[in-house]
């Protein structure tokens, strides 16, 4: 058993072995003499019972303990879950955008895509989040955000699909004022409902936007980029 000792000349703290107990001796370092403390004066501080569960201190305030923090980690069968979630939601999307069912039915790619867009933003988040946040979002509070967070984003996303339509033209110019403010303002939606760094928003939004060309192309409504090709009148006479 180790003796804590401190060098009354140089204040250094050093340790010997107890069998040096009560004895004296130099110091290693300013070669003060030091008379080592017996094995019975030795202070021994224990914690008190009142706090080993979150007690009171001496102003009698309530101590609590510090907050755990709580972390999600992803196993093989959440992420075979993820993938497989993933590709049924492809596929058929797929299928049925081969026969036609999305086409000119707002409504149906709207609840669509709002089916996609929770859950997802949900994942992204976990993987966006600040991992120094001891207590991240879980549970209803989670779920409820991603919802709103979900029901801005398909805002934008349809405000995006009408300034494309109505505006956006073979310019590129006309792509670049159209793209940062979109963009801009989805960051600005994820870092309101997930209360996340801006940056970590902006690619929050562009995760949901990849999902969203993707679906679009795979509903069978052509890539977003890929504007209408103006219709060819008729010759006359």
């Amino acid at each position: 058993m180790a003796i804590f000792v401190v060098c009354p000349g140089c204040r250094t703290r050093f340790t010997v072995s107890d069998k040096f107990a009560g004895k004296s001796g130099p110091c290693p370092k300013c070669k003060t003499i030091i008379q080592i403390p017996k094995l019975e004066e030795q202070v021994v501080i224990h914690e008190p019972e009142m706090f080993s569960s979150g007690g009171r201190g001496i102003s009698g305030q309530l101590t609590l303990k510090p907050i755990a923090r709580m972390e999600r980690r992803f196993t093989p069968v959440m992420i075979l879950s993820i993938v497989g979630g993933v590709l049924v939601v492809f596929v058929a999307t797929l299928v049925l955008g081969h026969v036609g069912v999305f086409r000119d039915n707002f409504w149906l790619q709207a609840i669509g895509l709002a089916v996609v867009t929770v859950p997802a933003s949900a994942g992204a988040y976990e993987f966006l989040r600040n991992q120094e946040d001891l207590q991240p979002l879980r549970g209803r509070d989670l779920w409820m955000r991603a919802a709103i967070c979900a029901g801005g984003y398909l805002l934008l996303w349809w405000g995006f699909n009408w300034l494309v339509a109505n505006f956006v033209t073979e310019e590129l110019w006309t792509w670049a004022l159209v793209i940062p403010p979109v963009f801009a303002a989805g960051a600005f939606v994820g870092y309101l409902a997930f209360e996340i760094e801006f940056s970590a928003g902006l690619l929050h939004f562009a995760f949901f936007s990849l999902i969203a060309v993707i679906l679009r192309w795979a509903a069978g409504l052509g890539w977003i980029w890929t504007l209408p090709t103006p219709a060819t009148p008729y010759p006359v006479g």
